[in-house]
């Protein structure tokens, strides 16, 4: 009892003492405050008493706050994590991958739809001075995403790879990348943005054709219990390669890109290849050393743990800066991640559940901003529209699956393996984005390509279920004749 009296005499003193300075000294400040107030009315105007309106001053203050940048970057957040969980969710029960409803979130967030319905909401959620913090997150959340992603690619399986594997994987990028080529010839005139050269046009056009979602690829192949199948193995093989080599192929398209011509760009290119064999030939080695020696049963250290951020940050950097980008350094940096799974999960899931759950739909609303559907008001771009997409499906899927035939794989794995290769989905979207970002895509060629994006990932789970049904209805059909 005697020690609470004195905690609460203690309390009350000095609560008493904080008091009067506080009050002492807004009686100096007041004071200043009338006399320079007073000074100013008697300018102004004597005979008009100086009303203060404390409420309006809280309105005021509460407005700004709401205005304020940090402020406006949170809820952007909180609106884009919130509708994207939704249509992940919506998406998923119609048995679509949940990154399908993460892009179609993003799209809806933009001007296509929300600034269209409601444009003041719009313009409040989306000031057009906000994109750029958006911006920067997306990069970041690509940047841990891309070095999961290199992780994740078995470049073992890639060199023990069956000739079939060889073949299919190079067919589905040549043969679509040649398709992209002439389709950019054909609308090179209407659709390039002033100041692009050709070749630039064209090496962009060629990648975002030939390009397959990895990532989304590996989930669908994982989820159907195709892993340990061999169409399961010669997809992840040739999706793996197709990465590898599409991911090369972009490295030195930004390069000439960035320089205007093949040439200029060379010293970017030859710069990337010594960096791509150091980290393979030297770093590589170096870490899985390190790991050998600091790893303790299934824990890894705070050291080893450091090092491989350290890693991904100064890649990024060094890619970006020598011209290529920085996701192709955050990529690189974790193809040479030590070849220990237990550590790769342990690595992997400190940075998968940030880069996928927070900062990856930042991509995708961000993607949704810059998709500007109303641009395609007249007949003719939907008809480019159409023929994209026409040429990206008869160029990949149509590519793979008659490859596949060729080396003699059955008819059924031929077409599920093309409607497998024919996923797009984020990866396509980084190419875009990227291409946006460079200038050689407009808002309306922008726009053409990620409806494309979205329709040939959309059909790739339908499309794998008719192949299904198809050939057991066929092989049914046969049994009953028999």
């Amino acid at each position: 009892m005697k020690k609470i009296l004195i905690y609460i005499v203690l309390i009350w003193v000095f609560s008493s003492l904080i008091w009067y300075v506080i009050e002492k000294g807004n009686l100096i400040v007041c004071q200043t405050h009338v006399t320079s107030s007073i000074q100013n009315v008697t300018l102004a105007d004597s005979s008009k008493p100086v009303v203060i309106d404390s409420n309006a001053n809280v309105v005021n203050q509460f407005l700004n706050n709401i205005k304020n940048p940090l402020s406006i970057l949170l809820l952007q957040v909180i609106i884009i994590l919130f509708t994207s969980r939704i249509f992940g969710i919506i998406f998923r029960k119609l048995g679509q991958q949940t990154v399908i409803g993460e892009i179609i979130a993003g799209v809806f967030l933009g001007p296509s739809i929300l600034g269209l319905l409601f444009p003041e909401l719009f313009s409040f959620l989306f000031p057009h001075n906000s994109f750029l913090s958006l911006q920067f997150l997306s990069q970041i959340g690509l940047t841990f995403f891309m070095f999961v992603i290199g992780m994740e690619l078995d470049l073992s399986k890639i060199k023990s790879k069956t000739h079939d594997a060889v073949i299919i994987s190079h067919v589905s990028i040549l043969f679509p990348f040649f398709l992209g080529s002439c389709v950019s010839y054909y609308i090179f005139q209407g659709l390039a943005p002033k100041g692009v050269n050709f070749l630039s046009f064209a090496l962009f056009m060629g990648i975002a054709m030939s390009i397959t979602a990895f990532p989304v690829l590996a989930r669908i192949i994982k989820e159907r219990g195709l892993t340990k199948t061999p169409l399961g193995v010669l997809a992840i093989t040739c999706a793996a390669a197709d990465d590898v080599t599409a991911w090369c192929l972009l490295a030195a398209a930004i390069a000439i890109v960035k320089a205007g011509s093949i040439t200029s760009s060379l010293f970017t290119i030859g710069l990337a290849i010594a960096y791509i064999v150091f980290m393979l030939y030297v770093i590589k080695p170096w870490l899985q050393k390190i790991s050998e020696k600091r790893m303790k049963a299934d824990t890894v250290g705070k050291i080893v743990i450091g090092i491989s951020f350290f890693l991904l940050l100064l890649s990024a950097y060094f890619t970006e800066i020598i011209g290529i980008h920085a996701l192709f350094g955050a990529f690189i940096a974790g193809v040479v991640m030590p070849n220990n799974i237990r550590f790769k999960e342990i690595l992997a899931d400190k940075v998968e559940d940030v880069s996928t759950i927070l900062l990856l739909p930042i991509f995708f609303a961000f993607t949704g901003l810059r998709t500007q559907i109303g641009l395609l008001n007249e007949g003719h771009l939907w008809t480019f529209c159409i023929l994209i997409i026409s040429v990206a499906i008869i160029g990949k899927l149509v590519g793979s699956a008659f490859t596949a035939k060729i080396v003699g794989r059955t008819w059924k794995d031929s077409l599920s393996l093309g409607a497998l290769m024919n996923t797009r989905g984020l990866m396509e979207l980084i190419v875009l984005n990227i291409g946006y970002d460079l200038g050689v895509f407009g808002p309306e060629l922008f726009s053409i390509m990620v409806i494309m994006a979205l329709f040939t990932t959309f059909m790739t789970g339908p499309l794998l279920d008719f192949v299904n049904f198809s050939f057991k209805k066929f092989s049914n059909a046969e049994r009953n004749v028999s």
